[in-house]
């Protein structure tokens, strides 16, 4: 069975590339961690005009009502560029929540503003001293007639500061485990949260800490039934987890190509090292690693396109197998640059900060090894 991208598909992962080639590639992620995000804010203008925003929105809200495998190409190339920011949660979490779950004025006020570039999203999920698991949703949202009053912590939010959205794990009812558990919409321009930025092991990625303090917004910005919301958000995170393994075959190829590159041009003993056999073998088991991680990817987003029966096993056993090899990956470069490896004018340590900071996002690697044998049937 051939999982390979169409000729269409192809050809728009080669205007991405050559858009973000023209922005420097990873010189946006090392701006970003200086705290200039005004560079980030026009290239994602820039891929908004080129469709990559539009891309799995419905026509009738601005977008080109394409699938799953659509956004591969985007997510690749955005792994190659360490790409920062919320494009990943806003497209592949975000938008197909919405197309599912949201009501008709949910999707005319948020899909149409996505498609143009102009709105993002991001996920208020941990709590302070929790985990992911449901029993941990401790933030109250108290329902009074048509208001939700949202009081609690939320930490380690991605880019919670730049998101105009949150997508919010709350406690709306007392229950056991995902009992009781809703998922809201709040905007940012609507209320006051109190946000305070937190370190992070890849500082192209900002992390904060979110106070939400007597904040009420409507009942009618529940996305999908009350007290439903954590079946709401694992189906997200199923198109979730299968754009993030594209999106670290991206980041994966790109160290694959500079170790080869360094290996042909770095010469010791009067030849390039690439020559030696310990880095012949390391260099192939990095792009063995490679190619499984991305027929694993494609497979996943191939199965979660078409609803496949084994879609749920495809997904998580990518997203193992794709966050574990890019740790490798990343780690094997550095050996094979060696000392200058190590330096901040390489790009090697930015791949492994990223590699690391995947390892447990979103769900932890345990967790994924679980729901991947229940889905297995072991």
């Amino acid at each position: 069975m051939d999982f390979s991208l169409n000729q269409e598909q192809e050809m728009f992962r080669n205007y991405v590339r050559k858009y973000l080639d023209d922005m420097g590639q990873t010189k946006i992620a090392r701006e970003f961690t200086q705290g200039n995000t005004s560079s980030y804010k026009e290239l994602y203008e820039g891929l908004a005009e080129l469709g990559c925003a539009s891309v799995n929105i419905q026509e009738e809200y601005g977008g080109m009502g394409l699938k799953q495998l659509d956004l591969v190409p985007i997510m690749e190339e955005s792994g190659r560029a360490l790409l920062p920011g919320l494009y990943l949660e806003t497209s592949a979490l975000a938008v197909p929540l919405l197309e599912k779950y949201g009501t008709n004025e949910q999707k005319r006020k948020y899909l149409s503003a996505i498609a143009g570039g102009e709105h993002t999203f991001t996920l208020a999920w941990l709590e302070v001293g929790g985990n992911y698991k449901p029993a941990n949703v401790r933030l109250q949202g108290t329902v009074d007639g048509d208001v939700i009053t949202l009081n609690g912590v939320k930490t380690l939010v991605p880019e919670a500061e730049m998101a105009d959205s949150l997508l919010v794990l709350v406690r709306t009812t007392d229950g056991q485990d995902q009992e009781g558990i809703s998922l809201v919409i709040v905007d940012r321009d609507e209320v006051a949260l109190q946000i305070k930025n937190q370190k992070n092991i890849d500082e192209t990625r900002l992390l904060a800490e979110v106070t939400f303090n007597e904040v009420q917004v409507s009942k009618n910005q529940i996305l999908g039934a009350m007290d439903n919301g954590w079946e709401v958000l694992q189906e997200g995170l199923l198109s979730f987890n299968a754009a993030l393994c594209a999106t670290i075959v991206g980041g994966m190829e790109k160290i694959v190509e500079t170790a080869v590159e360094y290996a042909n041009i770095r010469e010791q003993f009067g030849q390039p090292i690439g020559r030696f056999q310990a880095i012949k073998h390391r260099l192939v088991d990095m792009k063995m690693d490679l190619e499984t991680a991305r027929s694993l990817a494609y497979y996943a987003n191939w199965a979660m396109e078409i609803n496949a029966a084994d879609k749920v096993e495809a997904i998580t056993s990518a997203r193992l197998f794709a966050t574990e090899a890019y740790i490798r990956v990343a780690s094997q470069s550095i050996q094979v640059h060696g000392g200058i490896g190590f330096t901040e004018e390489m790009d090697c340590h930015l791949y492994v900060k990223r590699a690391r900071f995947y390892e447990n996002y979103l769900g932890s690697t345990q967790q994924y090894y679980e729901q991947a044998a229940v889905a297995l049937g072991w």
